[in-house]
């Protein structure tokens, strides 16, 4: 047992770590307003920590709330930059000055070990992109939620419970929606009985729904509303390089959102004249790197881009300066794009309307499905064959008149 003589102060070394922590923030592109706003923070929750006694070994998250949340009470924005300041400045400490690690995580359901076991088999064995697992893994959560605490799931799993819970899906949603539910529990049926958890296959058992492929023509930009949106996009500023260098790359090439984030500085090849594109299904593909599109990357990498540890071609403009988050950061730049331009388009993927706008105007060219296809990277024709809606002066050409008196010429 210690005695009052010996015990321990405790040892608060947050004031040797708030200077080594602003330059790593330093090196990693935060501008020095932000820094000295957060020293100031993080000078005002040591001098808190010592007073209530609290050696830095033993600073958690609850400590930060404890200390930021009574100070402002109504002040929503302050409030969030202090909270997060100061959680970046706890996994500073806990990569360098040994803090503890945040408190262990409830115990894991067997529901959530069966969707991580899931979403390993689509994305290990099935090579599904991010945003496939971004569709599949919500939906089959949803289904594994309407099991009962304590069940015999999945071993007792039968077809009626497959049907019954996508016939009550199917209220008050779109029937895109529920096709998209049965296409998931049909690969969560077939996982089961690969990994042994069923003793039989009921992929087949999941209702198919009908729905009309290419009932409508695809969304897309002309050639004049490209133009218009490559022409309103401000080159004099290091966010309008990098977004004018984003748009030609959907533009001219067809690149998807997420092909376009996950870009990396060796994926150029200068010399060759090809830029190496990462497709669905991890399919790594060369296209040609057209000069327009060299000239933007090169003034965007030489003049904006700066240092990072991202090898990512294209970085996000606000500190850290690491890569994009993902294909909707690609899609906001569209439609912040579009607004600028005026031209109003609506519906989901607006990345794609780029796509869309070069398939279009290749159709319009003469240019047949498989050259469309290989342009455009499809794997099935099928896919291409939604394109041929758009060209409807070529249709008028080969349209017969209707066989009757005082019909259509």
């Amino acid at each position: 047992m210690s005695t009052p003589g010996s015990s321990r102060a405790p040892q608060c070394l947050l004031d040797d770590q708030i200077e080594p922590f602003l330059q790593h923030l330093r090196d990693s592109g935060y501008a020095e307003r932000t820094l000295r706003k957060k020293r100031t923070v993080a000078r005002a929750f040591a001098r808190w920590a010592k007073r209530k006694g609290i050696a830095t070994i033993d600073l958690n998250d609850g400590h930060v709330d404890a200390f930021v949340r009574p100070l402002h009470r109504g002040e929503e924005s302050r409030l969030k930059f202090e909270l997060a300041g100061l959680r970046l400045f706890l996994g500073y400490l806990r990569a360098t000055a040994g803090l503890q690690c945040p408190a262990p995580p409830a115990p894991v359901s067997s529901t959530s070990n069966l969707l991580q076991e899931y979403e390993d088999h689509l994305r290990n064995h099935r090579g599904l992109a991010e945003n496939s697992l971004r569709v599949y893994l919500p939906l089959v959560r949803t289904f594994l939620s309407s099991k009962p605490a304590g069940s015999d799931f999945p071993g007792s799993l039968t077809a009626l419970e497959i049907r019954d819970f996508i016939v009550a899906q199917t209220r008050n949603r779109s029937a895109e929606y529920v096709r998209l539910l049965s296409t998931a529990l049909r690969s969560f049926c077939r996982f089961l009985f690969l990994s042994g958890q069923i003793p039989a296959d009921l992929s087949a058992s999941v209702p198919r729904v009908c729905t009309y492929r290419q009932s409508t023509p695809p969304a897309f930009l002309s050639s004049e509303e490209v133009t218009r949106a490559l022409v309103a996009t401000d080159r004099s500023t290091p966010a309008g390089r990098r977004d004018y260098a984003i748009l030609l790359l959907l533009a001219r090439l067809g690149l998807r959102g997420g092909e376009v984030v996950s870009l990396e500085l060796d994926d150029i090849c200068w010399r060759t004249a090809e830029i190496v594109v990462r497709g669905k299904g991890r399919i790594v593909e060369r296209l040609p790197l057209l000069q327009d599109i060299g000239q933007a990357l090169t003034a965007y990498i030489r003049t904006d881009r700066g240092t990072s540890t991202s090898r990512r071609i294209f970085l996000r403009l606000r500190a850290p300066h690491i890569g994009l988050g993902g294909a909707a950061a690609v899609s906001e730049i569209v439609r912040l794009a579009l607004a600028r331009a005026r031209i109003r388009r609506s519906g989901r993927g607006a990345a794609h309307l780029f796509r869309h706008g070069l398939a279009t105007q290749m159709i319009r060219h003469g240019a047949s499905l498989p050259e469309i296809s290989e342009v455009l990277r499809h794997r099935s024709q099928m896919t291409t064959s939604g394109y041929t809606q758009v060209a409807l002066e070529a249709l008028r050409e080969v349209a017969q008149p209707w066989p009757a008196s005082g019909g259509a010429q």
